[in-house]
């Protein structure tokens, strides 16, 4: 076994070396939340936005508070900081969630398509000459998460809204379902598939009982079936991700049927998939997909712009500072080969100034040569492993907003999250990860050694 590793590490290697000159770089953004009712001169300090619900907020500043969504200020420094970072990046990435976490009977159809409406424009804006790759999140419908299996008043009035960054073809499917399929920038063996996950989230009442919503696992089939024929390499991208969250044990998004059905897609076809980039939890992540025990495809979990802290039950302190992301990959392979975050520290930034600034980069600070199967493979193997990397990665997960230490619990939930998509394997992972915490004690003073070697990092 271990011969087989070190013969695709060096072939990873190899590869890696060999397509330096081919880099090119985009931005995943997802889950901004502009939340239009943010107003510190409403002479209510305490409340200072509708998103924060019945939670006051004393310390909210012009960049926003971490029990609110995202005020316009926070987004457009947002937008700003990926032009000054990377002004002319090869596309865009935009997973989706727009509007806050408010009732529905605070939002409307008109405003969800208001709130999309300006920040497409604003994209637009400050890169006019980008093609973005946009999804749709279980936030972007009236109501939210109802996402229906077919054309609607939305699907419709939202892809005139992403009519230039849709080819014909794409505006069709994109009407009848809120997916699509284009070739990655033109580019001939290259291909890019953009879905409606939200179609199989556990709060869509509409579609529960539907066995394939708009069909749409047939068509990605059909499609995926084709770029194999082709020899085509695939990016797949969507707003709520299979698998289960990390941060509350036993939480799932997908209905089960539906869970199976797309790891199913992606281990028939993982030979063409080279990366899966989704948003949905707010949170740094990545999960990985095996078949008969090796890495197969990895998929990657971009944290949010909103710093919003989540009310779900049995989260505690669920906020994140806010963050936004470049992969740099290789442009004939597909092969992501770095990951690169940037993060706004809402405390200072409210004090002070807004300063984005890298927070890590993936190949430096988990000590691997690219982001493949077998790299990521590696990082998680390093954070269930070394409590070092374990709490680096838990600093990030939140995008340095909580620092706590993660004990041996919290290590069982995020490691088995990482490790595995399917429920049941899951459920065993958490079973046979808890049996082997058999010295948690021990295990916590490992990992509060290492924080003092970290906090500066």
């Amino acid at each position: 076994m271990e011969s087989i590793w070190k013969i695709l590490f060096l072939s990873c290697l190899s590869v890696y070396g060999q397509s330096k000159v081919l880099s090119g770089s985009f931005w995943h953004i997802t889950d901004l939340h502009w939340d239009p009712t943010y107003n510190l001169n409403n002479g209510n300090l305490a409340f200072a936005c509708n998103s924060s619900g019945n939670r006051p907020t004393p310390d909210a500043g012009k960049f926003g508070d971490y029990l609110c969504d995202s005020p316009w200020e926070l987004i457009n420094s947002s937008i700003h900081a990926m032009r000054d970072i990377l002004p002319e990046p090869d596309f865009i990435i935009w997973t989706g969630d727009d509007t806050p976490h408010v009732p529905n009977e605070d939002l409307g159809e008109e405003a969800v398509l208001r709130i999309i409406g300006n920040l497409t424009h604003k994209i637009k804006e400050l890169f006019p000459n980008t093609k973005v790759y946009s999804a749709l999140g279980n936030h972007d419908y009236h109501p939210k998460s109802q996402l229906p299996p077919e054309q609607n008043n939305i699907y419709v009035q939202i892809q005139k809204l992403w009519e230039d960054w849709l080819d014909p073809a794409s505006r069709v499917t994109f009407k009848r379902g809120g997916y699509y399929t284009e070739k990655l920038l033109n580019q001939t063996g290259l291909r890019v598939l953009v879905l409606n996950t939200n179609l199989y989230y556990d709060q869509n009442s509409v579609t529960e009982n539907i066995k394939d919503p708009a069909e749409q696992f047939k068509w990605a089939d059909q499609v995926l079936s084709e770029a194999k024929k082709n020899k085509e390499k695939v990016y797949i991208l969507g707003h709520v991700p299979p698998g289960l969250f990390e941060k509350k044990r036993h939480k799932p998004w997908f209905q089960p049927q539906f869970n199976k059905n797309y790891l199913e897609l992606i281990q028939k076809y993982h030979d063409i998939i080279f990366g899966q980039f989704f948003g949905h939890h707010h949170t740094d992540s990545f999960r990985m997909f095996y078949k008969s025990g090796f890495p197969i495809n990895a998929m990657f979990l971009t944290p949010g712009i909103t710093p919003w802290k989540t009310t779900l039950p049995g989260v505690e302190d669920g906020a994140n500072n806010p963050g936004i992301r470049v992969f740099e990959y290789d442009v004939k392979t597909l092969l992501v080969k770095d990951i690169v975050t940037y993060y706004l520290n809402l405390t200072h930034a409210n004090i002070a100034r807004p300063r984005w600034e890298k927070e890590y980069r993936l190949t430096e600070t988990f000590m691997v040569p690219d982001a493949s199967p077998v790299s990521m493979h590696r990082v998680l193997e390093r954070i269930a492993e070394e409590s070092c990397y374990l709490q680096k990665y838990y600093k990030f997960n939140s995008v340095n907003y909580d620092l706590a230490l993660c004990d041996a619990d919290c290590r069982v939930d995020h490691v088995c999250a990482m490790r595995e998509v399917d429920f049941e394997d899951y459920k065993q992972c958490v079973v046979k990860e808890g049996a082997s915490s058999t010295a948690p004690i021990l295990f916590n003073v490992a990992i509060a050694v290492t924080l003092s070697m970290w906090a500066s990092y």
